[in-house]
């Protein structure tokens, strides 16, 4: 078990901070100056923290705690041999912004060495939050390139600067024919692609002329899987097999009333219920992004609610039980999108057996064509349920606010709606607006 606690040692005014970091009865026990001072009056030796006499000292108790997080997640991940008095104070030096990182030059010029780069150096990178270290699925996003470019290229080594046009085209034939990947992942891979040879050009490797012009970029979304509001009472109304499909069911309604994302929405817990200005409302932040989102809890949410939050249940589990639910619900209209399957070295679907266990090994794909659809539901049906239900009910900036898109276009293009849509919302606008007159 690790602690960081801080203390101030003396009574000379100004005071230095201390940090100390401690695992077990005597592991580590590492003590080091955090750069922070204070009149010592205002340090609470029982709470080894600032009193709250001032918005300066508020701040320096808040600088302070995240300080802390910072050492503490950095312990979870750095191996035991390498927790030491240079360690600690890596951390206090990349928190006050005065680290800078050793220059390191990428010797080799190999592709694969450059994605390893940015795994080994992924805690010094700048986030979407703006601070220190990629999250993790930033950085498993980098491990699978890289276990990608390793198949692709077997025993020749691909350079940084073979990445040319060419190559992005065979490439990216070679992830979707040969490796039956989705169009949407095989763009992606290559931007990380892109985004690995910008990052060796900055460690002062050769990049070819070309890689601007590398395609990548999103797939248009012309198959949006949601839920209708009718569907949504045909869920509603059914009776289930099992209570633990009850559960499910709890979720995904109340998910589909509050459009967040399906690890964000599992999340919630009793903690998120706060009342402003006499206003129920539930406050989460996103995990992709970081943003603060803020719910109002409509009567159709507190009807769901009634007898109290569903029981906690995995991501996994819970895209597993939505299956089951929807079959239940009788939801089988041929429907065209893509699943997540077990294909076999051909890209064919792998059966599975009476008990829903796959009938052999095989690799994991995300499959498309036309399937019923309740095969084709997910955790992420709430959040597009929600979002293609309410468009052109409520204002779309309101329900941005709560999906947390950035642009009114990527929203547009999230539920898959086009200038056409636009051109009838006008028209439906002069109708109404000239049948009231």
């Amino acid at each position: 078990m690790a602690t960081v606690n801080f203390l101030v040692k003396g009574k000379d005014n100004p005071a230095t901070i201390h940090v100390r970091f401690k695992e077990g009865n005597s592991t580590h026990d590492i003590t080091k100056n955090t750069g922070k001072v204070i009149n010592p009056k205002y340090w609470s030796k029982s709470k080894k923290a600032p009193l709250p006499k001032s918005e300066h000292l508020k701040n320096l108790a808040s600088d302070l705690r995240k300080l802390k997080e910072k050492i503490i997640d950095s312990f979870s991940e750095t191996p035991s041999s390498s927790i030491n008095g240079a360690w600690l104070q890596k951390q206090i030096d990349i928190h006050n912004k005065v680290y800078i990182a050793e220059e390191r030059e990428i010797v080799s010029e190999y592709l694969t060495d450059a994605i390893q780069h940015i795994i080994d150096t992924s805690h010094l990178r700048e986030n979407s939050k703006g601070s220190l270290g990629l999250s993790k699925s930033r950085r498993n996003s980098y491990k699978n390139l890289l276990n990608i470019i390793e198949a692709y290229q077997g025993r020749k080594k691909i350079k940084v600067k073979d990445v040319d046009i060419s190559f992005g085209k065979r490439f990216l034939d070679w992830m979707l024919n040969n490796r039956k990947y989705s169009e949407g992942y095989s763009k992606k891979k290559i931007d990380d692609l892109k985004t690995v040879c910008a990052d060796a050009a900055i460690n002062g490797l050769e990049v070819n002329h070309q890689l601007k012009k590398v395609k990548g970029g999103k797939t248009k979304n012309d198959h949006v899987i949601y839920l209708s509001p009718e569907e949504l009472n045909q869920i509603k109304n059914t009776s289930l097999s099992k209570p633990s499909l009850e559960n499910t069911r709890k979720w995904l309604l109340l998910g589909c009333n509050l459009g967040q994302r399906g690890q964000d929405l599992l999340n919630i817990s009793e903690e998120n219920f706060v009342t402003r200005k006499g206003l129920d409302l539930i406050e989460l932040t996103q995990q992709k992004g970081g943003k603060i989102v803020t719910i109002p809890v409509l009567p159709a949410t507190k009807e769901i609610l009634a007898e109290g939050l569903p029981d906690p249940i995995s991501l996994q589990k819970f895209n597993d039980q939505l299956k089951v639910l929807c079959e239940e619900a009788n939801l089988k209209k041929p429907t065209y999108g893509g699943k997540v399957t077990m294909v076999d070295k051909e890209g064919k679907e792998i059966p599975k057996d009476e008990d829903g266990k796959y009938k052999e090994k095989g690799e994991k794909r995300k499959i498309f064509g036309t399937f019923p659809k309740y095969q084709l539901i997910s955790s992420h049906v709430c959040r597009r349920s929600f979002a293609t239900n309410h468009y052109g009910i409520l204002p779309t900036p309101l329900i941005m606010q709560i999906t947390a898109h950035g642009t009114e276009k990527m929203f547009l293009q999230y539920i898959g709606k086009s200038s056409m849509d636009y051109a009838q919302q006008i028209a439906d606008f002069y109708n109404n607006h000239s049948n009231e007159k």
